[in-house]
């Protein structure tokens, strides 16, 4: 129900599923899991699949190891790649040109971080017009308690709650679990 002209279309956006961000993050092989199943799913239904990849030029400098894609999941032939160095995976990046392309107005998001970087970008989608979908076992955070955060189990399930209920007029949210996602 996208309020984007001509956008029929689904795409399955990965974001920051890199060594240096899920090296300690919260059931990282589980959810690594799901998210192969997911981009699986989506390339046998010819769902595009835009994988986001963040970088920062002290934390996280660009094809670095920590910024190479988990060895689990591949970039096929193809696929789009953006590169982001903000949290919301629309700013100053061209995904906005690359969902245009694909006739995108649907999302379908999994990765990392829960408390930054997918809650920016589901939220960044939404006020942009898109329907954004959060599948919720496919996506994770590291531990940030020790600064005041709660623990990422809590972050995890606070993120599926709201989200699962989420609305804006003409767009809508929501959450769907792996097996359940329509890729």
């Amino acid at each position: 129900m996208t309020t984007l002209q001509d956008r029929p279309h689904t795409a399955l956006t990965v974001i920051d599923v890199q060594n240096g961000i899920v090296a300690g993050a919260h059931e990282r092989d589980r959810v690594v899991a799901n998210i192969a199943d997911l981009v699986e799913r989506a390339r046998t239904h010819g769902t595009p699949v835009v994988w986001v990849l963040h970088s920062h030029p002290e934390h996280l400098p660009r094809d670095s190891d920590a910024w190479q894609l988990v060895p689990e999941l591949a970039i096929a032939d193809g696929e789009r790649v953006v590169h982001k160095t903000y949290a919301d995976s629309f700013e100053e990046t061209d995904l906005e040109d690359v969902l245009a392309a694909l006739g995108a107005g649907r999302l379908v998001v999994a990765g990392a971080q829960t408390d930054e970087c997918i809650r920016s970008t589901l939220h960044g989608a939404l006020v942009r017009g898109y329907d954004a979908t959060l599948v919720a076992d496919a996506h994770t955070t590291e531990d940030q308690s020790a600064y005041g955060a709660p623990t990422p189990d809590l972050v995890i399930a606070h993120t599926n709650l709201y989200w699962t209920y989420h609305r804006a007029p003409g767009r809508e949210a929501g959450t769907v679990t792996t097996a359940d996602a329509q890729v």
